[in-house]
């Protein structure tokens, strides 16, 4: 920077650098006290504006040195020599001024240096200050931090100590509270139970009683009807009968109106008229009726189309498994389709008797006696009537019977389907095989023949049959005609086989079920020691339940016995209880041994039968001799039928020779059916009478039986106490169990049992060396469930607690032997053995019935 002064009329020139600074030794206190206070790192823009600042000061001050400068006094010497050489003098001056100036710029470079010395020591301090202070604070906070996390978790450990502490009491008090609230619970479903049970039986007298009423009132309303129909039917008939006298006198006077008339041609052409006109008319509604006739009733070749869908014929139904066949012949629309096509045959031969075909179907017989037997009887839940009204039940029970005969099918459906069954499962249906049976075969294959020729006819048409029978190879055309013959007659022999096989396997039942009745009879009255006048008021608890269980069974029996027999069975049976109940009163009077007394009132002997071995291996070789009535061949016989709940466990075990009558025919039982009932029972029901080489005999059958058994389970039992354990039996054993309940169960039950038994995965538990005792006790709890689920109602409490029986017996072995590896599966064996003698005693009791069981509720689903 350049200044110019003006002093004396002379200008001096003071030149200043700008970018030079001078630097000092001393820094002001006013600017180490501003860096000694200000501890924070000063900006770039701050930098700058203090330098701005400090630039401003300098050149101020700059100005203010060059305005003091003066021009000092000349003396005379100097002053004479100068303006002589003024030059000289003007370059003194200048080297002074920039030897002054140089000096000022040192000076102030040197100062600046100090200055920026001291502002970079006071920095480094401040930030080792900040530093240090930022540290000390640091590990002031991280202890704190520290001290808090120990504090949150003694807070937190106390806080989770209290709250076990609260849970602890918490579940305490709910587990007394569920506890009370359980065992108040079990007071008021007993008591609950208590009022059902009481409100049921009054439900049920109730019931009764109203049933009585409206049975009562509906007889009255049937006779009343009835009365109010004939008389109706009488006036209808005298009207009837009158305008057909008027229409007669009508049409005489019309025709002699006509025989007047003086022109014929006239009236040729009025009845032409007429005639075209009636015609037209005639033919509209023949078309109306035919398509109403094919909207709602089809056509026979429909009819027909529809049977064969089916897919029912003599060569399917061989093939079809017992099971797939009984599921298709009971579905609903089987039964509709074969309906159908049943009553269209049937009309049709009406049609063509009624058309002129007398000389084909005038040999049809009258068959009305053969359908009244296989006529479904109504099911009857009420009580058997008073003997007053006895007789007014028979007459409406007649008239009934007469109108259903004429309103039923020349062709039972449920009959018809039970040919294929007969066909195609002879031996799942039918029991035996003596010349009934045989017949029934035979006659139903060739109704089963003649139906599918006619279905053939129907959709293929007439047809050419070779007459084989002769030898002659002429042939024949069958038309629907001549096949409906056949057809009728096949029916008619077919119906009057299954008629008598029906009336064989009935009576067969109903002497069953008779002879269970009076089984139970005695086992009550010995059991509870009841008196001929019925004085039980010193009964027990236990004898009272006794009582109503078997009332509850004999009223099932008794329902039985209705759908069989109607009342005539029911007769049959409490006339049989009276007899047993009176020969029982009779011999304990007379002071005679009643040990076992179902042997001695069942099994009495009898009049006029052949007594020698010889005679009775020829009764008991003659299976299908007639029997007498049900009442009296009760007593032919030791019962094998099981009595339930309380019977079972006064089976008999030997026969009396007391006398029942002259007109009972001999009937014993055979001795396949005795060993049966024994293995089953383990008691004696063989007959006295029998000599002492087939006692022998089935006593050593029976031991060596008794023995075989007890080493196969012996074997089994040795071989799960060994060190490495032959678990395929078990797996075996199980197979068969699963098995069994799969072929008595239902085929819709099948896949259950087989995801509920799995061998696959028993294998695997059993083979890994850990046995689930959990797992198998499954097995074994849904077996016995399923074979509660299959048996009777009646006998499901006596299931039930065979069941738990057997399930605390396995516990306790389980717990008995908990260090004993091999426990678990020796009890799994016992319970097997358990549900295999269940399985066993199913097959034994519904072997020999299951048949005539099954074909009968047949009957009554179709």
């Amino acid at each position: 920077m350049m200044m110019e002064t003006w002093e004396g009329g002379r200008a001096v020139a003071l030149e200043f650098p700008v970018s030079e600074t001078s630097s000092f030794s001393r820094v002001p206190r006013r600017i180490r006290k501003r860096l000694l206070s200000e501890c924070k790192t000063p900006t770039v823009e701050e930098i700058e504006t203090k330098l701005r600042h400090a630039d401003l000061r300098r050149q101020q001050f700059y100005e203010s040195v060059s305005s003091k400068a003066r021009s000092k006094p000349r003396s005379p010497s100097r002053s004479s020599s100068n303006e002589e050489d003024p030059g000289q003098r003007l370059e003194a001056r200048l080297q002074a001024a920039e030897q002054k100036r140089l000096n000022i710029l040192a000076k102030s470079q040197m100062r600046l240096a100090k200055l920026d010395e001291l502002r970079q020591a006071a920095k480094t301090g401040v930030e080792m200050r900040f530093e240090r202070e930022r540290k000390k604070l640091g590990t002031k906070v991280e202890s704190r931090v520290q001290q808090a996390e120990a504090n949150r978790m003694l807070i937190l450990k106390t806080y989770s100590q209290r709250r076990a502490t609260q849970n602890e009491r918490s579940s305490q008090s709910m587990l007394r509270r569920m506890a009370r609230e359980s065992k108040y619970k079990e007071r008021v479903r007993a008591a609950i139970h208590q009022k059902r049970v009481a409100a049921e039986k009054k439900r049920l007298g109730l019931l009764e009683a109203e049933k009585k009423k409206a049975c009562a009132r509906i007889l009255q309303v049937r006779r009343v009807a009835n009365s109010i129909s004939h008389q109706r039917e009488v006036e209808r008939r005298k009207m009837r009968d009158q305008l057909e006298d008027r229409l007669q006198r009508a049409r005489r006077q019309r025709a002699e109106y006509l025989r007047q008339r003086g022109r014929t041609q006239k009236s040729i052409r009025v009845n032409c008229t007429r005639m075209h006109k009636q015609a037209d008319l005639l033919s509209r509604k023949l078309a109306r009726c035919w398509r109403q006739f094919l909207r709602q009733r089809k056509t026979t070749l429909d009819l027909a189309k529809a049977f064969d869908s089916l897919k029912i014929n003599g060569k399917s139904v061989k093939s079809m498994p017992f099971e797939q066949l009984a599921l298709l012949i009971e579905s609903i629309a089987t039964i509709q389709t074969v309906k159908a096509l049943l009553d269209r045959i049937e009309s049709r031969i009406k049609a063509s008797r009624v058309g002129g075909a007398s000389d084909l179907l005038s040999s049809l017989d009258n068959i009305d006696h053969l359908l009244k037997r296989v006529a479904t009887p109504k099911r009857k839940t009420t009580p058997r009537p008073s003997m007053r009204s006895r007789e007014a039940k028979t007459v409406a029970t007649v008239r009934e019977t007469a109108k259903y005969l004429a309103k039923s099918s020349r062709y039972p459906v449920r009959v018809v389907l039970c040919a294929y069954m007969i066909l195609g499962h002879p031996e799942a249906v039918l029991s035996g095989h003596g010349e009934r049976e045989i017949a029934l075969s035979k006659s139903a294959e060739a109704f089963v023949q003649e139906l599918e020729l006619l279905v053939r006819i129907i959709l293929e048409g007439p047809i050419k049959n070779s007459d084989k029978e002769s030898g002659s190879a002429l042939t024949e055309r069958l038309t629907i005609r001549s096949q409906l013959t056949a057809f009728d007659k096949a029916w008619c022999s077919y119906l009057n086989c299954f008629v008598v096989w029906k009336v064989k396997d009935a009576q067969l039942l109903e002497e069953d079920l008779v002879r269970a009745a009076c089984q139970l009879e005695l086992s009550m009255i010995q059991k509870c020691k009841l008196t001929p006048e019925g004085d039980n008021t010193a009964l027990t608890h236990d004898m009272k339940a006794i009582q109503r269980q078997v009332v509850e069974d004999q009223k099932l029996l008794r329902e039985k016995v209705q759908h069989l027999s109607g009342d005539a069975g029911i007769e049959r049976m409490e006339c049989a209880l009276s007899e047993t109940r009176t020969k029982f009163f009779q011999a304990k009077e007379r002071g005679s041994p009643i040990g076992s007394p179902l042997t001695s009132f069942l099994s009495p002997n009898i009049h006029g039968s052949p007594s020698s071995p010889n005679a009775r291996t020829h009764n008991r070789s003659t299976p299908t001799q007639k029997p007498n009535r049900v009442v009296r061949s009760l007593f032919k016989e030791d019962g094998t039928t099981p009595s339930k709940s309380h019977g079972s466990s006064v089976a008999s075990s030997s026969h009396s020779d007391a006398q029942l009558g002259s007109s009972i025919e001999k009937h014993m039982v055979t001795e396949n059916a005795l060993i049966v009932n024994e293995f089953l029972h383990g008691q004696r029901v063989f007959v006295d009478n029998f000599n002492a080489i087939d006692e022998d005999k089935n006593s050593i059958n029976a031991k060596m039986r008794e023995i075989m058994e007890k080493a196969f389970w012996d074997g089994i039992m040795e071989s799960m106490r060994q060190d490495e354990p032959d678990f395929d039996r078990v797996i075996e054993l199980v197979r068969e169990v699963r098995d069994e309940i799969c072929e008595l169960a239902p085929q819709s039950w099948r896949e259950e049992i087989t995801d509920a038994i799995d061998l696959e995965i028993l294998a695997q538990v059993l083979k890994s060396g850990n046995l689930d005792i959990h797992y198998l006790g499954r097995i074994l709890e849904f077996a016995l469930i399923t074979l509660q689920k299959l048996s009777a109602p009646a006998n499901d409490d006596e299931m039930k607690a065979a069941n738990q029986r057997l399930l605390k017996e396995l516990a306790e072995i389980c717990e008995a032997r908990e260090n004993s590896e091999n426990s678990p599966a020796l009890a799994m064996i016992k319970g097997l053995r358990f549900v295999l003698e269940q399985i066993q005693v199913f097959f034994h009791l519904f072997s020999s019935r299951s048949n005539g069981f099954f074909m009968y509720h047949l009957f009554q689903r179709c």
